[in-house]
């Protein structure tokens, strides 16, 4: 078992980590984490199929907010983080040392890490290689992972958008979201996005090619700028936000539209959710599905990279990143989400190879 190249094996290194300092209430802020410096022997347990990776890119994500706090068990889809314990996310990594048949010391993956430095997995069955080099690496937190598996499967399999209709995607110049209206540009739909500023907006308009776009904080009636933007109603609606957007949404669903509830980002902070006139979903027929991404992992990924790779190559799909520069920045970068402070997707680069 061989390590990669500057690493001796046995090694005892710096592991630097972010913890979860204690269970959120409200806003999360940069001291409800901490950076320590921990410690990490080069090495993996004799006889395991454990990999030892350095972490390259950590991915900011909103729905981490969600297990940063304490819920009841049937509550969620994933774990709450534990106070002391390390945060983690899909991220980008370099394996260190293997005892795994299908990877060797030097071959970059995505998946489930540690939000520090040196992550040990202990069954790898979840990472995926990284196949396209020629992009930057930091794509696959974004664009090439799982938001961008998530626009696709949410646009394509839950909504089922198709050419010609109405689709509105809600805080679309995010990770997911400029992904989810470029794909229904693509497919012949007329594109409308809302963002949080009047930069972001002109992105969706200018370098997404969003058909219009408008920024909902200086919007005073959210349901009127919707009758603005779709005069004929909306047949699709990506939901990423909750609350008066939602509401203001079903008000302008067309008859049997369909919403791909994908996240509600303006809801994570609220000890009671906002309520919403869920009865619109009866009179016009509307399907509001949620759905996790988790599901279109395996053989629905392997389609999806290769699509997703020649729109980007072909320039038919764009995308835009905010990269934070090392692991200490990393609590700030994700609290910088709840305040819309980021521009696209959220990375923070803890080691560039």
């Amino acid at each position: 078992m061989a390590a990669s190249a500057g690493a001796t094996e046995g090694e005892e290194v710096t592991n630097r980590q972010v913890i979860l300092k204690r269970y959120v209430s409200g806003c999360p802020t940069v001291d409800d984490m901490e950076v320590v410096a921990g410690a990490v022997s080069l090495a993996v347990p004799p006889g395991s199929a454990a990999v030892l990776v350095k972490n390259l890119y950590l991915s900011c994500d909103p729905y981490m907010r969600t297990r940063m706090t304490r819920r009841s068990e049937t509550s969620s889809f994933v774990p709450d983080y534990i106070p002391g314990k390390v945060l983690d996310t899909c991220n980008v990594s370099k394996v260190v040392l293997s005892g795994h048949p299908d990877f060797k010391p030097g071959d970059l993956l995505w998946g489930v890490t540690g939000w520090e430095e040196y992550s040990l997995i202990p069954n790898p069955a979840f990472c995926h290689r990284i196949n396209h080099h020629e992009f930057p690496l930091s794509y696959y937190t974004g664009v090439l992972g799982v938001p961008g598996l998530t626009a696709h499967a949410g646009l394509f399999e839950v909504a089922k958008a198709k050419k010609g209709e109405y689709v509105f995607v809600s805080a679309a110049a995010g990770a997911v979201g400029q992904i989810a209206g470029q794909l229904a540009k693509l497919t012949g739909c007329y594109v409308v996005g809302s963002a949080g500023s009047d930069q972001k907006v002109s992105l969706l308009k200018t370098k997404f090619g969003f058909d219009d776009a408008f920024n909902y904080k200086k919007e005073l009636d959210l349901n009127a700028a919707l009758k603005r933007c779709f005069p004929h109603g909306i047949d699709v609606y990506f939901e990423n936000v909750g609350g008066a957007m939602l509401d203001a949404v079903l008000r302008n669903m067309r008859p049997r539209g369909r919403i791909a509830v994908c996240g509600q980002i303006s809801q994570y902070n609220l000890e009671r959710p906002d309520g919403v006139d869920l009865f619109q979903l009866v009179g016009k027929h509307i399907r509001m599905e949620g759905f996790l991404v988790s599901e279109y992992a395996g053989e629905y990924y392997s389609r999806f990279e290769e699509e997703m790779a020649r729109y980007l190559k072909e320039g038919k799909v764009v995308c835009v990143e905010d990269v934070a520069e090392g692991i200490e920045a990393a609590p700030a970068a994700l609290v910088g989400l709840f305040a819309g402070r980021n521009v696209g997707k959220q990375v923070v680069a803890v080691a560039r190879e």
